[in-house]
């Protein structure tokens, strides 16, 4: 019996070519597998905002990028940190990934270098846009909120956002709210997604 996935409003379902990605064989429900992530994930949050420290040239390049989601979920997905070869719900044209990436890392370095927005309007904008092109097969709202914590911790020198304070995995009242704030981001309105970052 291979893993079934029920998807939850706002996730990303996988090909079938992406399923056969899983490490774990043994991986039969979506409690397992996202207990076997949450542990990924877990390392790689301590790797990034307790262990190490990073350089601002460093954090904003495509390496970096693609770094951070190996060692969030490449103990469970051999396709971690590999641009997806799948068209998605959300998310641009995957061909189009590799233009865009590097055009929002030269609007980041922009936004830095010329104080745009604030630091932590900086840090969600750049989250949102990652989300927003949908680099990988999945995992990708995870990869973004770390992200935008790195820039915050390393970059503007801060504390990380608490992200609604409680999982976002699954459905829940929070959950609700991250996704209706990120709908509103994606017509151009940040100030819920950003107060619900720091919530």
């Amino acid at each position: 019996m291979g893993l079934e996935i029920a998807y939850e409003k706002g996730q990303t379902p996988l090909s079938e070519e992406e399923m056969e990605g899983l490490l774990i064989p043994t991986i039969t429900t979506r409690e397992e597998l996202n207990e076997f992530e949450q542990l990924n994930i877990e390392k790689a949050v301590e790797w990034y905002l307790i262990r190490k420290k990073f350089k601002y040239e460093t954090i904003l390049t495509e390496g970096f990028i693609f770094e951070v989601h190996r060692r969030m979920l490449g103990e469970v997905w051999s396709w971690a940190g590999e641009t997806r070869k799948s068209e998605k719900t959300i998310g641009i044209p995957w061909h189009q990934v590799p233009m865009r990436l590097r055009q929002l890392l030269d609007d980041c370095k922009y936004w830095v270098e010329s104080q745009t927005y604030s630091d932590e309007e900086i840090s969600i904008r750049f989250k949102h846009e990652l989300v927003a092109i949908h680099i990988f097969p999945n995992g990708n709202g995870r990869h973004s909120r770390l992200m935008g914590d790195i820039v915050m911790k390393n970059i503007f020198k801060k504390s990380v956002f608490s992200w609604g304070s409680k999982g976002l995995i699954g459905k829940s009242d929070t959950r609700d709210k991250y996704i209706t704030s990120l709908k509103k981001a994606d017509l151009g309105e940040f100030d819920d997604l950003i107060e619900f970052a720091q919530s």
